[in-house]
C-alpha cells in the first residue's frame, strides 16, 4: 500500500500524462504536493521507482511513466511506449482521440470514511469506469464521506472501486455493514470470534464488533479522484 504522498504523487503524474502527453516538471510537482524541495519529490518518486509504479526513462527531460496504477493494477497506455522508452511526441494528439475501453459500474451512493453512516442503496445510478480498474465482473462504486482513511491515501470526496467477489485478509480495506444499518469504510482485521474495523487517521478509535454484527460487502480494489 502507497503512503499519502506516494499515492498523491503517482495519481498527479498519471493525470497529466493522460491529459498533456507528458509527465509534470518536479516544479509542478512540488506544487502539487504543497512540499518546498526538489530532494524530497525525488525521494517520493524514487520510492515509486523502486516499488515498480513508475520508471524514469533515460535521456529524456520530464519522463516519468506510469507502470502501475495506485491500485496495484497495471498501468496502460498508447503515449508511452515503453519497448523503445520514449514519450511519443504526438501524445498530444492522440490523446484528444485516444478512447479508452470503459465499463459501467453501479454507483451504490455514499460510504462513511468516517463514523458510520446510515446505508444507502442507490441502483439508478452507474459509473463509466476504466476496464483496467476492475479485478472483476462483479464491483460497484461508492463515494467516499469523512476523513478516517486519508493516511491510506483515501479522501472526502473520492470514488471507491469495491470488488464483491474477493476473499478478505487481515488488513485489507473493506466495505463493512454493521448492524444491517450502517456501512463503513475501514482496515479489516480478525482475532479469533472479533472482527475489528480500524481506522487510517489518529484521530479515530478502532471499533470491535462480534461476527454476528459485520457483513462485510466487498474489499476495495481501486479509488478515482477528481482534480478540479
Amino acid at each position: 500500500m502507497l503512503t499519502l504522498k506516494q499515492n498523491q504523487l503517482l495519481n498527479f503524474i498519471i493525470l497529466r500524462i493522460e491529459k498533456y502527453g507528458v509527465s509534470p516538471s518536479y516544479e509542478e510537482m512540488c506544487e502539487e504536493l504543497e512540499l518546498k524541495s526538489k530532494s524530497g519529490i525525488n525521494r517520493i518518486v524514487k520510492s515509486l521507482e523502486e516499488r515498480g509504479y513508475i520508471e524514469r526513462l533515460e535521456n529524456k527531460a520530464r519522463a516519468i511513466a506510469p507502470r502501475k496504477h495506485p491500485n496495484g493494477q497495471t498501468y496502460n497506455s498508447d503515449v508511452i511506449n515503453f519497448k523503445d522508452k520514449f514519450i511519443n511526441k504526438h501524445s498530444h494528439s492522440l490523446i484528444k482521440n485516444l478512447k479508452p475501453q470503459k465499463d459501467q459500474i453501479p454507483l451504490f451512493g455514499k460510504i462513511a470514511a468516517g463514523t458510520p453512516i446510515e446505508a444507502i442503496s442507490n441502483y439508478g445510478e452507474y459509473l463509466d469506469v476504466p476496464s483496467s480498474f476492475l479485478t472483476s465482473e462483479d464491483c460497484y462504486a461508492l463515494y467516499v464521506e469523512g476523513d478516517s482513511m486519508i493516511d491510506e491515501g483515501i479522501f472526502d470526496g473520492d470514488t471507491v472501486i469495491i470488488d464483491k467477489k474477493t476473499n478478505i485478509n487481515n488488513g485489507d480495506i473493506i466495505v463493512a455493514l454493521i448492524d444491517n444499518e450502517e456501512a463503513t469504510l475501514k482496515k479489516f482485521r480478525k482475532k479469533g470470534d472479533s472482527i475489528a474495523l480500524e481506522p487510517a487517521n489518529k484521530n479515530y478509535k478502532t471499533q470491535i464488533y462480534g461476527p454476528d454484527r459485520i457483513v462485510i460487502q466487498g474489499k476495495m480494489s481501486g479509488l478515482i479522484r477528481s482534480y478540479n
